[in-house]
């Protein structure tokens, strides 16, 4: 069997015809029956969304139907920003390739990740790779993406989570909403899944191991106080940037200490929360350990968009042809953060040519930052589809 996908971008509010034509357009360019599709809508089609998940798997002739709703979706080189719109990607696939799990809140509180071997009998050696899309109520989702870390070592889950105006967020599954706290479609042979994350940042100053911290309080970096260290990292910028960044500081976070050179992407980010001068100590949205290496970060558009160029570029240039691609994107980032429209899809574009693509805006990311994978915010998260 060939594998093949194929995606649709359809700006505008529910319509049976227009689903039934998308539908069918698909399955016509496959020239097949998909497997898999993935749906993404925004959340004006809940009242239409059993009817639009019937009629794509009528005329598509698909049986699994994975989704969620994003307060925008995204196509090949376009973001439907502020626009009613639903977007589709269909896979032909052999049926033995992949699988689709629905976890709820009460499977998270069973953590060890012997539980998640047999929810999912996928044993690690034969997984190559995990979409996820989750509730963003679920508080647990971080404990979580850690013990799914330990059952799943180093193999990449990307994603993100649903999103909308206020609460009116949904997942779905097939042909119906889901009360699930998480969706999961695990890949196996011969799909193989590729991750770009872009955390939209650029270091300053120099990477230090933290010497002295407790809790989520850093107090001392390479010896000397935190925010004595902060400080001099920020005198780095350039005197007439210095004003715009200020209020967009953020601290890197070694992924691993087995690097010789450190550089962009090697560093999780997280946001400082506070700092107090007299103490000299910073408080941050993780739980930092002494040895580890740290270095500050700025985010602001150019960042953003330098850091997004590099990421797409050095993923395609690891990549001999794409099957498919999904891409997950921070609600922050778009045209309030870049001022054009089309950013981060036009980017990826750019760097893999022609391939079908489908995605959302989320209310956070998931992603890979060296060999394990984290939430995020701000972030633009792409799974990458190959057939090995």
């Amino acid at each position: 069997m060939t594998v093949k996908a194929a995606s649709f971008l359809y700006a505008g509010v529910y319509s049976e015809d227009q689903v039934v034509s998308l539908a069918e357009k698909l399955r016509n360019e496959l020239g097949a029956n998909a497997a898999l599709g993935f749906v993404f809508v925004t959340p004006d089609w809940q009242p239409h969304l059993e009817d639009t998940l019937e009629l794509i798997r009528l005329h598509a002739h698909v049986p699994r139907l994975v989704g969620c709703s994003g307060s925008a979706v995204i196509g090949f080189e376009s973001e439907l920003e502020g626009q009613s719109g639903l977007s589709l990607m269909l896979l032909v696939l052999p049926e033995d390739s992949f699988d689709v799990f629905s976890i709820s809140e009460e499977d998270i509180d069973s953590n060890a990740p012997e539980s998640w071997h047999e929810l999912t009998n996928i044993r690690p050696d034969v997984s190559r790779g995990w979409i996820v899309l989750a509730n963003p109520a679920l508080h647990d989702l971080e404990e979580w993406l850690a013990s799914w870390n330990q059952a799943y070592p180093e193999i990449p889950i990307i994603g993100g989570l649903a999103a909308g105006k206020q609460s009116d967020y949904f997942l779905f599954r097939d042909g119906e909403l889901t009360t699930a706290s998480i969706l999961l479609v695990g890949f196996k042979s011969p799909i193989q899944l590729r991750p770009l994350i872009s955390q939209g940042c650029r270091p300053i100053g120099d990477p230090s191991p933290i010497t002295k911290a407790e809790d989520n309080f850093i107090l001392e970096i390479g010896n000397v106080s935190a925010y004595q260290t902060l400080e001099s990292a920020f005198m780095t910028i350039p005197a007439d940037e210095r004003n715009a960044v200020r209020n967009n500081l953020f601290l890197g976070l070694a992924a691993s200490e087995y690097i010789d050179e450190f550089k962009r992407g090697d560093f999780l980010i997280r946001n400082i929360l506070g700092a107090d001068p007299q103490m000299g100590a910073l408080a941050v949205a993780a739980y930092p350990r002494v040895g580890q290496t740290v270095q500050f970060q700025v985010r602001d558009p150019k960042s953003a968009h330098q850091d997004m160029l590099d990421a797409a570029r050095s993923t395609a240039a690891n990549i001999r042809e794409s099957l498919g691609i999904l891409l997950f994107v921070c609600n922050g980032r778009g045209r309030g953060l870049f001022g054009v429209s089309n950013h981060d899809a036009g980017i990826v574009a750019q760097a893999f040519g022609p391939c079908p693509t489908a995605g959302l805006f989320c209310n956070g990311e998931i992603g890979p930052v060296g060999n394990r994978s984290f939430l995020h915010g701000y972030t633009a998260a792409a799974a990458i589809l190959t057939a090995e």
